[in-house]
């Protein structure tokens, strides 16, 4: 089976840096594969787009070396099924709040013997290899999100869960339900939050990654210990680069003026 360069990177003890796609644009998808990101991660929660078009993006990332993660928009067998029969290598689970939810989510991504996934690999098949189904179970990465107060009361329990590999911080709904403003820089409440996650998941020997906001927010996550951090969607880095060259283009043009003797 193709193997899991994330899991490997991360193992390896480096920092992986995971890129986000919430427009539906597969162009863009596989532009970021060969950015030189190490993973690259389909939005089907809040993208702008359903399962056809998170299917058609996977193949998008696909054609470069990044590898194809999927977050689902529910702890759903069904969807789960689907997004790793269409080649997805890692799911990114939202509102974990519990064991028991956990324990179902990662039953929906393991194959009978440890879990409840139906037998249909289809792309897996194409994608992984012609033994995907004999290593899909240690291959394909299992992600929890940590998003909420109920779920820092139920951490230890949560990252206990057999088979989950890793715990991914959603440091915006977990500002909201802390009563903290999403957005911007962590607030103390969150950090002490992501702290707290991080230190969970080192005790239990599992992965923590997080999605933030931009570069100080990505910097701050490698210091506190991440082993994947995703700086912002494709669409904050559309307009993050936008906002530059705008910036110079009218910048440039202010000191030619300025040059010029004001005229």
């Amino acid at each position: 089976m193709r193997p899991n360069l994330l899991r490997a990177a991360m193992t390896d003890g480096n920092v992986a840096a995971n890129a986000w796609i919430s427009s539906g644009g597969a162009y863009a998808a596989e532009a970021l594969s060969h950015a030189g990101f190490d993973s690259v991660t389909i939005d089907l929660q809040h993208g702008m787009f359903g399962v056809d078009t998170a299917i058609a993006l996977l193949q998008a990332v696909s054609s470069g070396p990044a590898v194809p993660m999927v977050r689902c928009s529910r702890s759903d067998p069904a969807e789960i099924g689907k997004l790793l029969d269409a080649g997805a290598y890692g799911i990114i689970c939202p509102s974990i709040d519990d064991a028991a939810a956990c324990a179902d989510f990662v039953a929906a991504c393991r194959y009978p013997g440890t879990g409840v996934r139906s037998f249909g690999p289809s792309r897996g098949l194409l994608y992984g290899g012609d033994d995907y189904v004999a290593h899909a179970d240690t291959t394909v990465l299992t992600w929890a999100m940590i998003e909420s107060a109920a779920a820092l009361t139920q951490l230890d329990e949560i990252v206990a869960v057999g088979g989950l590999d890793g715990v991914y911080i959603g440091p915006n709904d977990l500002a909201l339900s802390l009563g903290e403003r999403p957005g911007g820089p962590f607030s103390e409440p969150v950090l002490a939050a992501i702290v707290r996650v991080v230190s969970a998941a080192r005790r239990r020997g599992i992965y923590v990654g997080a999605f933030c906001g931009g570069e100080d927010a990505a910097r701050q996550l490698v210091d506190l210990g991440l082993d994947l951090v995703t700086p912002g969607n494709d669409i904050s880095l559309l307009r993050d680069a936008a906002t530059r060259r705008i910036a110079a283009i009218r910048g440039h043009r202010a000191l030619a003026t300025a040059d010029a003797g004001g005229y």
